[in-house]
């Protein structure tokens, strides 16, 4: 081997004069260095938008078959992104699936369940790690504008629990006094927050008729004030969940009547948002979500949206309760027109955000499963074995496996081929009951209607040692289970603060209180 010849002294100390200046150049800008390569993963991580939608039907935009009213904008955002049509909510009520696409966990494994009222004792609880703090932790602006209802103790409401801005209702907006002609309930009030502070102590319904407005314009001035990003916008709509409200601008639009009017509102908010994504150029930069936390109210006839072809609706484990119409939209990233059956759930966007936007994940465990490569087209397959969908308030009702769906042993509501009501008035459920599991094959009969378990004993078989092995880890009420791996949800202390509370922040706000 040649021996690699030195350079003498001479001639390093004729180099000194060039190194030196060239040294302390690179040594000044290496912090700018730094800055650049952070700027670009900075922009390598998309902005994260979730549209979630209020008991709205499977069959109710016009991806899967609206009828009496268009989605013009849901319409394209389909033809550009993916349509999933086997994409389930944990359960089918209100703060327990909002529970579960918030932290990735089946909603019983915290603790929460039902639909949660004014002044709940309990509430999400500060252990468990939500999707905004995930993204505040990589950097991320966090808003929510929109219905929260994971408690409304001021330790449980948004701006505690990872997120910069929030302006909206606490629960349900038809917690009020007169939730449909004939009711009376004085001593419910619906607050409207913005941050920390009530700026209307009881919404009515001229307020309500401009929730859908409020929100949109909330959600445009945080992408153009975040447009050099990044940033995670979260906004669940109060419609079209009862009583229904619309603005002017839409009101008597539509052959299909004030639920027709109200999911037009609702598909020109997501145009609203799309346009100011598109005016700030972050089309390419931004993962868009639309979907819908349980099936429609059926009571409500008329007010009510359509689960066509699905069976039941809201409050039952049907897939009329918990599949929803859900598009997912990321230009450049998720391929455009295309369709996913594959079964997956509202808990798999915990997961899979936080490896978009390079999270760790929470050191709890989580149930949810990374789907980036089902967004992406790399797979058609779920990551899933089984889905279990629980309800009331810890009963294991069904699993769905593949094309496969069991029903198990129980009782739910169901208006049993009787009309739902009409102009706001609820027609009254009857109580059915499942005396042995049911199997259903959903790529054959989505409507769950031809029970299969007498010709497919070992579907069935498997299906039960699955429900078994969840009812060790997360309990059963219908079998008197109490599994070992569920976690206590946050608890009200003596020293919380509730909206209607005097010492709790005010600043009431004409606009927000118009007559």
């Amino acid at each position: 081997m040649q021996a690699r010849r030195l350079p003498n002294a001479s001639t390093m100390n004729a180099k000194l004069p060039v190194l030196i200046p060239a040294i302390l150049l690179a040594c000044l800008h290496a912090p700018n260095l730094a800055i650049a390569a952070a700027s670009l993963a900075k922009a390598d991580r998309p902005n994260i938008v979730i549209i979630y939608i209020d008991d709205m039907g499977y069959a109710d935009i016009g991806p899967f078959g609206a009828k009496g009213y268009t989605t013009p904008n849901l319409d394209r955002m389909a033809a550009q992104g993916m349509k999933f049509t086997s994409f389930y909510s944990a359960q089918a009520v209100c703060s327990a699936s909002r529970t579960a696409l918030m932290t990735g966990c089946y909603p019983n494994r915290l603790g929460i369940s039902g639909a949660l009222g004014p002044h709940s004792k309990v509430g999400i609880s500060s252990n468990e790690t939500t999707i905004a703090q995930l993204c505040k932790q990589q950097g991320y602006a966090t808003a929510i504008f929109g219905k929260w209802h994971l408690g409304d103790a001021l330790q449980f409401l948004p701006l505690q629990h990872g997120f910069d801005e929030y302006f909206g209702l606490p629960y349900s907006n038809d917690m009020t006094p007169h939730r449909y002609p004939g009711e009376t309930r004085d001593y419910m009030k619906l607050p409207l927050i913005n941050q920390n502070t009530v700026v209307n102590p009881d919404v009515g319904d001229a307020a309500q008729d401009q929730l859908t407005t409020w929100y949109t314009e909330h959600a445009v001035s945080f992408i153009h004030r975040h447009k050099d990003g990044p940033f995670f916008l979260y906004v669940p709509h109060a419609m079209v969940h009862v009583p229904l409200h619309v603005s002017d601008k839409f009101r008597g639009k539509t052959q299909r009547g004030l639920f027709g009017d109200v999911v037009e509102e609702l598909d020109w908010s997501v145009g609203q948002i799309l346009a100011a994504l598109r005016d700030d150029g972050l089309d390419d930069r931004t993962f868009v979500m639309f979907c819908s936390d349980n099936g429609p109210w059926l009571c409500f006839g008329d007010h009510a949206g359509s689960a066509y072809p699905l069976r039941e609706g809201k409050g039952t484990s049907w897939d009329g309760g918990v599949r929803e119409p859900t598009l997912m939209r990321w230009p450049g990233h998720i391929p455009a027109g295309r369709v996913c059956d594959a079964p997956l759930m509202t808990i798999d966007m915990l997961p899979t955000i936080a490896r978009l936007v390079g999270a760790n994940l929470p050191t709890n465990k989580i149930d949810g499963l990374d789907i980036t490569d089902v967004l992406t087209g790399k797979t058609d397959k779920s990551p899933h074995d089984v889905l279990y969908f629980y309800y009331h308030q810890n009963d294991l009702e069904s699993l769905r496996s593949g094309k496969w769906k069991l029903e198990l042993t129980r009782s739910y509501q169901s208006l049993n081929g009787q009309p739902g009501g009409t102009n706001g008035r609820p027609a009254k459920y009857v109580s059915l009951k499942i005396p042995q599991p049911e199997l259903y094959d959903l790529d054959a009969d989505p409507g769950q209607q031809h029970n299969l378990s007498a010709r497919q004993p070992e579907v069935v078989t498997r299906l039960l040692a699955a429900a078994e092995r969840m009812r060790a880890e997360l309990g059963d009420g219908l079998t008197k289970q109490t599994g070992t791996e569920r976690r206590a949800p946050g608890k009200v202390t003596d020293q919380d603060l509730f909206p209607s509370d005097d010492a709790f922040p005010k600043a009431f706000d004409s606009k927000y209180r118009p007559k």
